[in-house]
């Protein structure tokens, strides 16, 4: 159901302004007949390590009869720092300025009116994860490139892979009633097999360490390595790429966990005093700390489920993907959590859209009865509450007290098209003191402004599940995070030569959890010559644990301060994280972005063909180039919107412009018969999660005929235990925990938390029969499991 993307236009709440309303008609009656100018995207990367740098050229081509603003809205990760960005018309090029926001606008507009050609290129206001480049003043005929560069860090997944993706869907994004519309809402309608634009993109990898292999779910050329050593690789995406998902490319590196520094010299010509004057270092720690079976019982858990309309779409633009609601349900991902919480913990389960419900009045103790009520509960669930308006059922979880002694840990999983992001934020993060929140972005093109935002301010950790990823492995590895026993007195430690000083571009460690990197940028002043220490230090259950850094202080010339924008970036973030930027915090935004080139809220590049040959004449006609929207694959044609409360098979019909309403009921801006949804695709559950949903809330489960189906034993199996003084339920569960590991070890870090209440009710119901217990399992199912995992 699209109710959620298409409430974005009408409400955005009076009063909506004409221009607004004159530009959303224009760009929807035209999306399917207007030549769009943009031709293709071509994109070179550079991966050194965990840091890409990208370069990203568009081009466009005004094939109409009048002069043209061509606007690209695109999105980009929130972590990308982008920092410069230039046009090349008629082989000349121009390079952009970045200037304070106000001022920029002043520039291109001022350019516009005197029918000079102008470019602009700016964060929208709404996320930092929407980008959009305006050409302005294309005459007819005539080319133009526009070209813009960002570096970022790349992230680790659970098995080692350093991934790269390059965004391509841009979903509409819900707007509460009230709020300024998403610019998202006013782009044109196209489905994605008439994406009008291809992508090129080539991609060189380098690591010290060596490269392994490089994946993608999409089509690449076959790994070419260009070294002996094979510290270099290049691929490439098959000609004719149509960009219409997510690029995700992974690479597995021979050392992917080596705690790294990497330390890079000031630019020579940089001012004195600025920020890139100054060497900047990346530290790359790996904390861990020993493994332990303890976990926190006393924790109160509530898992907040997007129920929106735009829940119901697919989770990208493969044939008979699953719908978003699918990854997120009993099936698999809940019922899992649910079975892997422990004994003594509270928990609730929130659904929200336009209005929100909860399963409990307040956080309930964790029993069998409240078990059953939630699976129940899970088991209804369904895309079926509207708008993604998530602030609200926020605002009553924080109002909720908490549980005495139980630490609250906040779950969300959501598509992320929402846009009040900073509300969003910033609420979560005035009541970062009373939760930590772990995020779970479901679908291509979820706003990685929010997922990531959230989860930073208040101490949790973010995923994101797109392709074929699946979700289970995430969310266990969240959870397991949530039950780990605090880490305390996080702290950083230098020695340092008498002659140098160090100033912390980031924040130092707030939260550390087992297994994840921790990245801190750290500017040096003074004579570097000779070597550095820092040490990673924290308090964990009393024991002081150290990670230790040790580097020379000496640096090179580099060609390009990738290190320096990607620290510029992390601070700006922060500063930005501000709910109540002052001035003075401004100023520290302002100065750190123009001294380093990268984009900020605050600042936008613009440049301006002073030495345009035809000037043109008459304000030129906008153009909106259409992004990939997954959601557009369950939308219906372009000028038919439908309810958020009304059926698929009920659009609200209203042709005249003087009726363009406001409020809950959509409008239909042209004529056009509602198209059927996908159906969805029915995959039968696999045989490991149809034995966790008969798992009970002590760890246990019952001797059953539909528990021998699942291990394919016979259905008498409970009268075939050897050992006469346990019962029906010890076997089973003995059997159980047997077959996890003979037949699922594969998935064994899906299933370990409940396999532990598992081994631990069977371990105090066999008592000095476990032994005997264990070895008849064995010999049952024909295993040769390990005594160990009893304990024994």
């Amino acid at each position: 159901m699209a109710g959620d993307h298409e409430v974005a236009l009408a409400q955005g709440g009076p009063p909506l302004q004409e221009q607004v309303k004159h530009r959303i008609i224009e760009v929807n009656a035209c999306a399917s007949v207007c030549p769009v100018p943009l031709q293709g995207i071509w994109v070179d990367v550079q991966v050194k390590g965990f840091v890409a740098d990208v370069s990203a050229t568009l081009k466009y081509k005004n094939k109409e009869e009048k002069a043209v603003e061509a606007i690209f809205v695109f999105p980009m990760d929130e972590d990308s720092a982008v920092y410069s960005f230039e046009a090349t018309i008629e082989r000349k090029k121009i390079v952009a300025e970045l200037q304070e926001k106000k001022q920029a606008k002043e520039t291109y507009d001022e350019a516009i009116s005197q029918g000079q050609q102008a470019f602009l290129l700016e964060e929208d206001e709404s996320s930092g994860d929407i980008f959009s480049i305006s050409v302005g003043n294309l005459p007819p005929g005539q080319e133009a490139e526009v070209t813009m560069n960002y570096v970022r860090e790349l992230s680790v997944e659970a098995d080692g892979a350093v991934c790269f993706v390059l965004p391509a869907v841009l979903n509409p994004r819900y707007t509460p009633k009230g709020e300024k519309v998403s610019i998202t809402a006013t782009l044109p309608n196209v489905p994605i097999s008439d994406l009008p634009y291809t992508l090129s993109l080539k991609v060189q990898f380098q690591s010290a360490y060596g490269i392994h292999k490089i994946e993608s779910p999409c089509n690449i050329t076959p790994i070419q390595y260009t070294n002996e050593d094979k510290t270099e690789a290049k691929v490439s995406l098959a000609e004719g790429h149509k960009f219409d998902r997510d690029v995700e490319i992974l690479v597995y590196y021979n050392e992917v966990n080596r705690p790294s520094v990497t330390l890079e010299s000031g630019l020579p010509d940089a001012a004195e005093g600025s920020f890139m004057a100054y060497p900047v270092a990346m530290l790359n720690f790996y904390p861990s700390f020993p493994k332990t079976q303890e976990q926190s019982k006393c924790v109160e858990f509530i898992y907040v489920v997007d129920r929106s309309g735009s829940m119901d779409c697919p989770m990208n633009s493969e044939p008979n993907a699953p719908m978003r609601i699918q990854s997120a349900k009993i099936s698999e991902t809940l019922v899992l959590l649910l079975k892997s919480l422990p004994l003594g913990c509270y928990f609730n389960i929130y659904g929200f859209g336009s209005t929100f419900e909860s399963l409990f009045m307040e956080s309930m103790e964790y029993t069998q009865e409240t078990l059953e009520a939630a699976v129940d509960k899970v088991n209804q669930m369904s895309a079926d509450l509207g708008g993604t308006e998530i602030l609200e059922p926020l605002k009553k979880i924080y109002k909720t007290a908490g549980r005495p002694k139980h630490p609250r840990q906040v779950f969300i999983f959501t598509d992320g098209e929402v846009g009040n992001t900073q509300q969003v934020i910033s609420e979560v993060q005035r009541n970062a003191h009373s939760h930590r929140c772990f995020t779970f972005g479901i679908g291509e093109g979820a706003s990685t402004a929010l997922i990531k935002g959230m989860a930073r301010v208040a101490s949790g950790n973010y995923d994101f599940i797109t392709g074929k990823d699946r979700l289970q492995p995430k969310v266990l590895k969240a959870l397991k995070c949530a039950l780990q026993p605090t880490i305390k007195e996080i702290s950083l430690n230098w020695t340092l030569p008498p002659d140098v000083e160090q100033n912390l571009v980031s924040q130092a460690p707030t939260v550390i959890f087992q297994g994840q990197r921790s990245i801190v940028y750290v500017q040096f002043k003074g004579k570097l010559e000779k070597e550095a220490r820092v040490s990673l230090q924290y308090n964990y259950k009393d024991e002081i644990v150290t990670n230790e850094l040790q580097f020379p202080l000496k640096t090179s010339n580099v060609e390009r301060p990738t290190i320096h924008r990607l620290a510029a970036k992390n601070l700006i973030s922060f500063l930005e994280s501000d709910s109540e930027e002052s001035e003075e915090v401004k100023k520290r935004i302002l100065e750190t972005s123009l001294q380093s080139g990268v984009v900020s809220s605050l600042t936008v590049y613009v440049a301006v063909n002073k030495d345009t040959k035809t000037r043109v004449e008459g304000p030129p006609v906008q153009r909106f180039m259409p992004p990939v929207a997954m959601a557009r694959s369950c939308m219906p044609p372009p000028g038919v919107f439908y309810s958020a409360t009304a059926p698929m098979s009920a659009p609200v019909q209203i042709l005249e412009m003087a009726d363009f309403a406001v409020g809950p009921d959509i409008v239909s801006l042209s004529n056009g018969a509602p198209q059927v949804p996908p159906t969805p695709v029915t995959v039968e559950t696999p045989a490991l999660y149809r034995l966790i949903a008969l798992q009970k809330a002590d760890g246990s489960w019952e001797a059953s005929s539909e528990f021998a189906t699942i291990l394919g034993i016979p259905e008498n199996f409970a009268e075939s235990c050897p050992v006469s003084n346990v019962g029906g339920s010890v076997w089973a569960t003995a059997l159980a925990v047997i077959w996890l590991h003979s037949s699922c070890l594969d998935q064994r870090d899906e299933w370990e938390l409940l396999e532990g209440k598992a081994v631990s009710w069977v371990k105090d119901s066999a008592g000095s029969s476990l032994a005997e217990v264990v070895k008849a399992g064995n010999e049952f199912l024909k295993s040769s499991v390990d005594f160990a995992i009893f304990g024994l």
